[in-house]
């Protein structure tokens, strides 16, 4: 069975993705370079950025189809988080609401990627 080992987000400026993503992150890429950056987490989850106009084979789909969602323990950390992220300036997609799956909002990262924050639903947990 092949398990993935790390996502990669084609955007347009990997240089300018980095920075936001190392703000939100609170921590440096492993790797970079003009055309593409990694981060590497406690985890050993990975998330590259690269460059959408180097990636082969071509692109054909804009960003938004799909997310990064960061798990919070409860619904104060998803106001808390948001708060942040409203007074950094991101673009807001969705503001907190209560889902099927638990409590939840979206923002966009500069490349229109969804940064889904949310806590599970009690029944889920």
């Amino acid at each position: 069975m092949h398990i993935p080992q790390f996502s990669i987000l084609y955007v347009a400026n990997p240089v300018r993705s980095a920075l936001f993503y190392r703000e939100l992150f609170q921590r440096a890429p492993v790797e970079e370079c003009p055309s593409f950056a990694m981060f590497v987490f406690d985890s050993g989850a990975r998330l590259a950025l690269w460059a959408r106009e180097q990636v082969k084979p071509v692109v054909s789909q804009e960003a938004g189809a799909m997310e990064l969602a960061f798990p919070l323990p409860d619904d104060a950390s998803v106001d808390a988080s948001f708060a942040k992220w409203q007074a950094d300036c991101l673009t807001i997609a969705q503001h907190p609401i209560r889902m099927e799956f638990g409590y939840t909002c979206v923002a966009l990262d500069p490349d229109g990627h969804r940064l889904r924050l949310y806590c599970p639903a009690p029944e889920l947990t």
